[in-house]
């Protein structure tokens, strides 16, 4: 339990360091003269998807592949067919395997939406109801839920997050609202990058004298930068893909959709309502990438170097995935094969353009020699058949009840379904549970086994059980205060949902939400397809290794002896 007390101390210590600034582009001293990677996760996208687009499945483009770029990138590249995430399968555990190479043992992500018993609540409420409250410097935290998602934005139903005199698109770290961060033992809010206990491939690369950039979905995901004051990300661009959809002037998709005004004027809500919208908010970030590859900032307008590292989500696929949006259609899945319907091939086809805009960029920069692209996913989604989707409680609320709701009463009152305008609990096709009294984890245990039909579960981990996977749950010296009580993963297919909107999610163990693309490739590597099982956290050190940088250097790397990826050394 030592390693617990290191990371606690260690967050606590980093809070306040202060790295310099990289200004100059580095060469570093890596085989083949590789000093550029380019990491793009296409959040919920399967193996099987990249198998079925690379080759053509019958019924779909007259049964031709579909995702030619992806296809010639397999062609000098690396296939790992047996790729799997971070469990819990969430996007904020998955992007930090794939920027620490370790999991929550180390890191302590668990969920974006989570609970810690060794903080205290925001000085205000957050913009998704997690309650503000009084703090005593010095005294016993209470334990809060944590929350690092829109809901810490100054206005999150606005594109650039509210962030003073920020441009339409433009917010990033200036959109964090520091009075809605959960607070430390002195009273001192916790930003997303002091949250993670261990560093970063931004941290090591930034530090070693590189150039480092990253867009993503929140300002909170600037997390990645990991321990330090944020500055270990030189170029950081988070559109907030939660606010309410607006015209981009100037705007045009990869494969032509004009996003000057909005495309699908009846869904504005958010950008993930849409089909169409939703592939105008990922070429903001795809925008970003080219003008880092002409050597600019995200949004073109100053010179910068092009970056050692850098990369981006894409939400696309997994919009396609679940959504049923309203007199629209329904995405998703024909059959278990992965057929993809009409509006998941649009958004597959779409990311496949953008990530081919990003090759052509890099040959026209002459820079494709010397960068390694790596394309992998976050999470996946389940389930991909679309006959095993069977969502509690359901629209109608009477297809049973979540483990949460079964148990709201020994919940902290910021993670119960009783509180009606809190944050929620942390629920999707898993089940995470943080109860108020630790004590009565074995009679919590004992009503979910009386409930197994009406809660579809699976399986229940507690005790001993979590400890194969987590720390041990508690407060050091003898349990980690983010890992929850009890895990449930529900019978495959189901979901923890009320929604309407929606027909698979993420977050299980599940092989769909775990199995995830995964290709290395470089005109240096010849084609070849990997079957042995890898996780997505020997990304991270595999990158630090392309760029002739220790692998070790990540904390979570030495804690859990996570390898580089086979047949890239």
């Amino acid at each position: 339990m030592a390693r617990i007390r290191h990371f606690v101390t260690f967050t606590l210590l980093t809070a306040s360091a202060i790295f310099p600034a990289a200004h100059a582009q580095q060469n570093f001293g890596s085989p083949n003269n590789m000093n550029h990677v380019l990491l793009i996760s296409v959040d919920g996208m399967h193996a099987l998807d990249f198998l079925n687009c690379a080759t053509g499945v019958p019924g779909v483009n007259n049964g031709a592949p579909y995702c030619p770029n992806l296809a010639q990138l397999g062609v000098n590249g690396i296939t790992y067919t047996n790729a799997s995430t971070s469990k819990p399968s969430d996007s904020f555990p998955g992007l930090m395997a794939l920027m620490t190479g370790g999991s929550p043992r180390t890191v302590g992500a668990f969920y974006d939406v989570a609970y810690d018993r060794s903080l205290n609540p925001p000085a205000v409420t957050t913009g998704n109801g997690l309650a503000g409250a009084a703090c005593q410097p010095g005294a016993t935290p209470p334990g809060t839920t944590t929350e690092f998602d829109e809901g810490i934005d100054i206005n999150q139903s606005l594109l650039n997050g509210g962030a003073p005199g920020a441009s339409l698109t433009d917010g990033g770290i200036k959109s964090i609202d520091a009075s809605r961060l959960e607070r430390d033992i002195n009273c001192q809010p916790v930003y997303p990058w002091n949250f993670v206990r261990t560093n970063t491939i931004f941290g090591v690369i930034h530090q070693s004298g590189g150039y480092t950039a990253w867009s993503d979905k929140h300002p909170s995901y600037s997390a990645v930068a990991g321990p330090g004051t944020g500055s270990n990300l030189d170029d950081y661009y988070a559109p907030e893909i939660n606010s309410t959809v607006v015209n981009l002037p100037g705007v045009t998709t990869p494969t032509g959709l004009q996003c000057s005004t909005i495309p699908d004027p009846s869904q504005t809500g958010a950008w993930t309502d849409s089909f169409q919208n939703i592939q105008c908010y990922d070429t903001l970030k795809v925008n970003a990438i080219l003008n880092e590859i002409d050597g600019k900032t995200h949004l073109g307008q100053s010179r910068a170097p092009v970056p050692n590292i850098f990369g981006m989500n894409f939400q696309a696929v997994s919009v396609g995935q679940k959504l049923i949006e309203k007199s629209v259609g329904t995405g998703g899945y024909v059959d278990s094969m992965g057929t993809p319907t009409s509006f998941l091939l649009s958004e597959i086809q779409f990311v496949d353009a953008s990530i081919g805009a990003m090759v052509s960029e890099l040959e026209k920069r002459g820079l494709l020699q010397s960068t390694v692209i790596i394309i992998s996913a976050k999470h996946g989604q389940s389930p991909i058949d679309p006959n095993k989707y069977l969502p509690i409680p359901g629209p109608s609320g009477t297809n049973g009840s979540s483990p949460a709701t079964i148990l709201a009463a020994l919940l902290p009152f910021s993670e119960s379904p009783a509180n009606a305008t809190g944050v929620g609990p942390t629920e999707d096709d898993v089940s995470l549970l943080w109860l108020a009294n630790s004590s009565q984890t074995a009679s919590a245990v004992a009503t979910l086994e009386s409930n197994l039909t009406t809660a579809g579960i699976g399986e229940i981990f507690f005790g001993s059980a979590i400890g194969t996977m987590f720390n041990l749950p508690g407060l050091p010296p003898t349990g980690d205060p983010r890992t929850p009580d009890i895990v449930v993963t529900p019978n495959f297919g189901v979901v923890y949902t009320s929604s309407s909107k929606k027909l698979s999610e993420h977050g299980g163990f599940s092989h769909d939400d775990t199995n995830v693309i995964l290709l290395v490739s470089s005109p240096h590597i010849g084609a070849k397809t990997i079957q042995t099982p890898v996780q997505t956290a020997q990304i991270a050190p595999t990158i630090l290794q392309l760029l002739g940088l220790n692998p070790n250097s990540l904390e979570s790397v030495q804690l859990e002896g996570t390898p580089v990826l086979p047949g890239t050394n």
